[in-house]
C-alpha cells in the first residue's frame, strides 16, 4: 500500500506559519529514508510514513500550557477549515511546550490518520507529521503515533 506523503497536510499548515525545509530526523529501528530523501522515513512494511520539516518561520518557545493552549486554538481553526475536525493537545517537552494535531486526511478516495507535532527549533518551526491508512492495525500505527507524542522533540 502507498501512503501519500503528508507534505500536502504540512503545506497547510506552513501557510500558515511559513514556507518548508527538509530537515534529518532518526526514527525507530526498522525505518528507512524515501527514495532516499533523510526527512521521510516509512515502515518494512510500507504501512506508515513519517516526515519532518523545518521551516525559516519564526516559532516562539511555548514556555507554558497556557501560551501551547493558545497556539493549539488558533491552530484548530486554521486545520479545522480543510481537515475536518481536529483534536488538539498540548504536550510537555521538559522545559518548553509544543502541540500535537491529530485529524483526518482524504486524498484520492483514500482516508488516512495523521498525527502532526508542532514543536520550536531554535525559534524555527519544525512539524513531525506521521500517517497510516484509516483501518491499518500494524505494529507500526501505534509506535509511530507514540514516538511522534512521546519522543520527538
Amino acid at each position: 500500500m502507498s501512503l501519500p506523503r503528508p507534505v500536502l497536510v504540512s503545506t497547510l499548515a506552513l501557510t500558515l506559519l511559513g514556507t518548508s525545509a527538509s530537515a534529518l530526523i532518526v526514527p525507530m529501528s526498522g525505518w528507512v529514508p524515501v527514495e532516499g530523501d533523510a526527512s521521510v522515513w516509512t515502515d518494512s512494511s510500507g504501512a506508515c510514513l513519517m516526515r519532518e520539516e523545518r521551516t525559516g518561520q519564526a516559532f516562539p518557545a511555548l514556555a507554558s500550557q497556557p501560551e501551547a493552549l493558545a497556539f493549539a486554538a488558533k491552530l484548530r481553526v486554521q486545520l479545522s477549515k480543510t481537515m475536518g475536525p481536529v483534536v488538539i493537545q498540548p504536550v510537555d517537552r521538559a522545559g518548553f511546550w509544543a502541540v500535537l494535531a491529530a485529524y483526518d486526511y482524504k486524498q484520492g478516495g483514500a482516508t488516512y490518520k495523521v498525527s502532526q507535532l508542532y514543536l520550536n527549533d531554535a525559534g524555527l518551526l519544525r512539524t513531525v507529521t506521521g500517517s497510516s491508512a484509516e483501518g491499518e492495525k500494524g505494529a507500526c500505527v501505534n509506535a509511530m503515533r507514540e514516538f511522534i507524542r512521546y519522543l520527538a522533540n
